[in-house]
């Protein structure tokens, strides 16, 4: 499975749970470290850790294994490492102190159907102040 196809496999995960505010963002001209970065946040720390959890699981059925976890126990900002896309899961208020969107301003964010594995070709710049 490609990248893409991972990324918008664990977002709709992420909504299943009704993680909030979904956003995958194109970083393959940015940086070596990932081709695209789901970042999405949840209301409690078990609303995160249920995010984390469920997204792993939907990934690990589809053969796509998690290569590192980091920051699950304490539940305020969930790291998911799978090599070419790096999932963010954060807690409401970490989220928006660190501002990955802000961090990551010149990603493209791919936009997508909510709820579907369509997806749009269009993008735009993430550097938008309401999310991310």
């Amino acid at each position: 499975m490609n990248a893409r196809n991972i990324v918008l496999l664990a977002k709709n995960a992420a909504e299943e749970k009704m993680g909030v505010d979904p956003v995958v963002l194109d970083v393959r001209e940015l940086t070596d470290i990932a081709d695209y970065f789901l970042i999405v946040h949840g209301t409690s720390d078990r609303h995160v850790r249920t995010l984390a959890d469920h997204i792993m699981d939907v990934l690990d059925q589809n053969n796509v294994r998690v290569a590192h976890v980091e920051g699950l126990t304490s539940a305020k900002w969930v790291l998911l490492d799978y090599s070419n896309v790096m999932i963010h899961v954060f807690y409401y208020e970490t989220r928006s102190y660190y501002h990955l969107g802000r961090l990551w301003g010149e990603a493209k964010v791919v936009k997508t159907i909510k709820g579907t594995k369509k997806n749009e070709k269009r993008t735009k710049k993430a550097g938008r102040p309401h999310s991310s």
